[in-house]
This record gives C-alpha cells, sequence and structure tokens, in this order.
C-alpha cells in the first residue's frame, strides 16, 4: 500500500471550466482525477435530453473534456472517474470509447458503473420527502438512487482508466478510491468519515481553493480568473492536505476550507453519505504552508439504512422575457409597465399561476425586502412564469414585447426565451432494491 492518494477535482459542477482541469493534471501528480458534474436539476434534465434522444442524456461537455484530458492522464497515471454519465452511463462511455478512438488510445478501457436509475422499482405510494406520495405527481422522467463507495470499487477494480457513473454520492467519487488503495474495511466509520471530508472538500472544486469565496475588501483571491482546481494529499489514516494547482490563482487556506466544509451541510454532526454517517463538529484545520492545509479529526457513525432517490418530473415550460427603462423617472416607468403587464396577464388572458415581475436595478433579488432603494436611472423589468404548455408560456413574451409601443415611454432592449422545465422530490428506497452492476468499454 502506497504512503498516500493523491486525487484532484477537475469539475465542480456541470459547465466548469477545462483548462483548469487540464493544468491540475499537467502540473501536479495525481493518482485519480474527479470530474463531478451532477446535480439533482442536471440530472433531471438529462433525462429529458434522453427522453428527446435515446443517444442523449450524458453531460454534454463530455467529449470536450475527453479530447483534452484522455491524452494526458493515461500517460500521467492519473485515472479519471466522473458522474458524467448523468441519466446515460452507457452512451457516456460509448462516446467516450469513440473519443479515445479518434485520439488513437487503442486499448483504453473505460468502465460504466450502471443501476443508479430506479424509477422501475419505486413503489407508486413512495412517500415523499416533501410531502404527498410519487402517485400523486404526475410526469415522472426518472428516478435515481445515490449509490456510494460499495457500488463503486467493482469498477474501480476492473483497472479501467476511466470509470463513468450515473447518480452517485458526490463525496463517494473521491472516498471510493481511497478505500480502494488502502483497504479500508466499510464498516470503519471513522475513516470514512475522514475521507467523507475530503471528498466534500473537493466535490465543488474551486470553491475550496477561492472560487464563490472572494468578496472584495473583506475577503481577497489573487488571480481569481486562473483559480486552480485542488487536490487532496491522503493518508492512510484518512488524515488530509488541500491545496492546489502550483502556480495556479487562487487561494487555500483556513477560511476556503472552513467555508466549504460547512456548505450545503444542514447537521454538522450528522453529514448523511450512502457510506457513512459523518460528524464534522470535530474536525480540525490547520495551515501546514503556502497554500496547503491540513485536515482530520472527523467521526462516524454507521451508514443510513436506505438511499437518497431523487425523482424527477416534467415542469412545463419555463418563459421569460424583459424589457429596459432608463434615464429621468425610469423606476416610475418600470412601475408602470409591471402594472400593466399584471393586468393583462390576469384581466386579459385568464392567467392565474404565479407570475415573477421583477425591477432589476430597484430590488429584484431582495423583491421582499421591507425598505426601499433609492430610485435608479437605469431599471430592466424582467417577468417569468411556468406553464404546463408552451401558448401559455408565449403570452408572456408576447405581452412582454408589446410593452415596447403600448407600454409606458422607453423601453427598449426586449428578451425572451422558452425553455423546457423539470422539477426534483426526493424519497427513500432500501438499498436491496438496486441493483448495480459494471460494464467494461474498450477503445
Amino acid at each position: 500500500m502506497s504512503a498516500k492518494l493523491v486525487i484532484g477535482c477537475g469539475a465542480g459542477f456541470a459547465a466548469d471550466r477545462l483548462d483548469a482541469a487540464v493544468e491540475l493534471v499537467e502540473r501536479f501528480a495525481l493518482d485519480w482525477l474527479v470530474l463531478e458534474c451532477l446535480g439533482e436539476r442536471t440530472l433531471a434534465f438529462a433525462h429529458r435530453d434522453r427522453r428527446a434522444d435515446p443517444a442523449k442524456g450524458y453531460n454534454p461537455l463530455l467529449e470536450r473534456r475527453m479530447r483534452a484530458l484522455l491524452p494526458i492522464c493515461p500517460r500521467r497515471g492519473t485515472r479519471l472517474l466522473s458522474n458524467m454519465g448523468a441519466a446515460n452511463p452507457r452512451a457516456a462511455g460509448e462516446a467516450t470509447v469513440r473519443v479515445a478512438r479518434e485520439l488513437g488510445l487503442a486499448g483504453l478501457r473505460v468502465a460504466v458503473l450502471l443501476g443508479d436509475e430506479v424509477s422501475g422499482v419505486l413503489d407508486p405510494d413512495t412517500p415523499l420527502w416533501e410531502g404527498g406520495r410519487l402517485a400523486d405527481r404526475p410526469g415522472l422522467v426518472g428516478a435515481n438512487a445515490y449509490l456510494g463507495v460499495e457500488q463503486l470499487l467493482p469498477a474501480l477494480a476492473t483497472g479501467a482508466e476511466v470509470i463513468l457513473t450515473g447518480r452517485v454520492a458526490d463525496p463517494s467519487l473521491f472516498v471510493a478510491p481511497m478505500v480502494a488503495r488502502f483497504g479500508w474495511a466499510l464498516d470503519d466509520w471513522a475513516k470514512l468519515a475522514a475521507a467523507t471530508v475530503v471528498g466534500h472538500l473537493l466535490e465543488c472544486g474551486m470553491q475550496v481553493s477561492g472560487g464563490y469565496f472572494a468578496d472584495p475588501g473583506k475577503k481577497e483571491v489573487p488571480e481569481l480568473a486562473r483559480c486552480g482546481f485542488p487536490f487532496a494529499e491522503v493518508g492512510a489514516d484518512g488524515t488530509a492536505v488541500i491545496g492546489k494547482t502550483p502556480g495556479s490563482g487562487g487561494r487555500v487556506d483556513r477560511r476556503t476550507v472552513a467555508e466549504q466544509l460547512f456548505y450545503e451541510v444542514h447537521d454538522p454532526t450528522a453529514y448523511l453519505t450512502p457510506d457513512v454517517t459523518a460528524d464534522f463538529s470535530a474536525v480540525r484545520i490547520e495551515e501546514v504552508g503556502p497554500d496547503r492545509v491540513r485536515v482530520s479529526g472527523a467521526r462516524g457513525r454507521p451508514r443510513p439504512p436506505t438511499l437518497k432517490v431523487t425523482v424527477g418530473f416534467d415542469g412545463g415550460f419555463l418563459a421569460e422575457a424583459g424589457v429596459s427603462y432608463a434615464g429621468p423617472n425610469a423606476a416610475a416607468r418600470a412601475r408602470l409597465a409591471r402594472s400593466v403587464l399584471q393586468e393583462r396577464m390576469r384581466a386579459v388572458h385568464g392567467f392565474s399561476g404565479p407570475l415573477r415581475i421583477d425591477l432589476v436595478g430597484l430590488r429584484s433579488l431582495h423583491a421582499t425586502a421591507l425598505c426601499e432603494p433609492p430610485e435608479s436611472e437605469d431599471v430592466r423589468l424582467h417577468a417569468a412564469l411556468r406553464a404546463g404548455d408552451r401558448a401559455t408560456a408565449e403570452l408572456l413574451l408576447w405581452e412582454v414585447e408589446a410593452l415596447l409601443t403600448s407600454g409606458p415611454a422607453g423601453g427598449g432592449g426586449y428578451r425572451g426565451t422558452i425553455v423546457p422545465q423539470v422539477t426534483t422530490a426526493s424519497a427513500s428506497l432500501p438499498r436491496e432494491r438496486v441493483t448495480p452492476r459494471v460494464e467494461v468499454l474498450e477503445a
């Protein structure tokens, strides 16, 4: 067993940067590069895309990422692990093989983890965490269980240079290589919790190395435009040192690590994953050098008895449209435009659903604030609604554009879009209802 495992993150969400991932692999010796690209809505949209085209449903940037990384990773001894398979992992694997063949990488192997799609085994009476039953929500597009280390290990054991998955818990993508390297037992809760801390710190990419952290004058981040992706050097006891691409922008220090540690964590004493119930409350964060932070001290308890499931539903259409008002009295003209639009949608067209109209430049994100901000001479009316049919969505665009000639003076810069939508809910599923399997494809 090696004394340490070096694992890096090359993506923290579906559309993350690519050049920074290439730089990390080229400048630092990694055992593993993980691309974490799958959110709940991202997965639901992927199901929608697969319904429209059975060959799609995986991350649309997969081929571009593979063309950039496949020539580098095997040569550098770096294995690549990603959930870019989304709603169609096998198609993602086939696409990766095609890219490998285009690049002349004969013999490159791609292991595909399947079995997270569970819509066929969910009972209609399955309760949803948000309330109600599965049967109460029409328009099911897909349901995926959050797989973990136990399901990932057979894929890693194939020795494939690339491993692609669908829905796997974000930290588990990082925990599995540690378990495989160090031979930890799947009930060694302390080590699994320590590894989960590392995975959670890395899973959002640059958020631990300066991205989503900068606040000028309060929290400075050097060279944010060239921010580097993070990596972890992990010891056999689960203790890890977090760093970032050598020579890159950004920062890794106690504050960036602490912020990411508690990001999206509702209960730091009971962070639930498919692998462990992790307790972050005693984690120690120590700066041990420039852009190097040691983390240790996590505690763990047995894993939950069930797996979380994300269920995606058809959400109809989202319509968005806007016009701008500028110059003296712009705020008053924008308010008048809002009242005209509200009356037209309600009284003329009979639309009774939620209609959001923000006056950007006055108070849009804080539309419910009690205070009135100073008047602005640069205001944009932005309207949005969700409809079950496209015709209703088109009404909003029609009425907003009509404000150019039948609304207040000086409106301009109309833009309008209609996009299909999805909604999501969560449920639980007994582990034994999930039947994962691994397929290996070769270039």
